[in-house]
């Protein structure tokens, strides 16, 4: 096992599952069904509300088959409130996320044909690609970032900042992330690993977090 000065696992750390890996979504694949899935669970994550909630809540729509922009559509905002939100305990802003949703998929398929892929195709570089991502109702730089930074390894304009927490929380625990390719696989697991380790020690510094 080898450890820094703050007492992790670093092989382990680098091994680290990937919050889309969690979700049974490969991002790897380089699909469509793979990429939207992944824009879905990324504004899910990025609202005010835990991991565990996000993750729920992504459950309840792969339960009830809203997976493809033209399906979340379909379904209308009165279904995505309830039961959709409401199965996956996303009580506290279910309404406004599920416009955000609406929104972001109407817009999806007017500007991108529905595909995600496209976004990238049309940025010039990483910078756009972060622009055009935040053009979309709702996303800011932090969701932003947590749909990109999965996509380094596999999208060549993907390479976002990595945010202040993961470096602090690297920090924290003596390692030094310029060691890493920040388009690397590992790199990515890393940044998995410290942004949980961030997490929980704000859940257990303020539990109403």
């Amino acid at each position: 096992m080898t450890q820094t000065k703050g007492q992790i696992d670093l092989e382990a750390l680098e091994e680290s599952e990937l919050y889309s890996e969690a979700l049974g979504i490969d991002l790897s694949a380089g699909s469509e069904d793979a990429y939207f899935r992944w824009f879905l669970a990324s504004q899910l994550y990025g609202g005010r509300i835990s991991g565990a909630i996000a993750e729920k809540t992504y459950r309840s729509f792969e339960r009830h088959k809203l997976l493809t922009p033209e399906k979340i559509i379909a379904a209308g905002w009165d279904f995505l409130v309830d039961p959709v939100m409401r199965e996956g305990s996303y009580v506290r802003y279910d309404e406004s996320k599920s416009r955000q949703l609406l929104r972001n998929c109407a817009r999806l398929m007017e500007d991108y044909g529905g595909q995600v892929s496209r976004i990238e195709e049309a940025a010039a570089d990483s910078a756009e690609l972060e622009t055009r991502l935040c053009a979309f109702h709702g996303i800011g730089p932090v969701t932003a970032n947590i749909f990109l930074r999965e996509l380094r390894p596999f999208w060549r304009k993907a390479d976002p900042v990595p945010l202040p927490a993961v470096v602090k929380t690297a920090e924290a625990y003596g390692i030094d992330l310029s060691a890493y390719d920040r388009k690397s696989l590992a790199f990515a697991r890393v940044e998995a690993g410290l942004t949980r380790r961030a997490h929980h020690k704000r859940q257990v510094t303020d539990p109403a977090k």
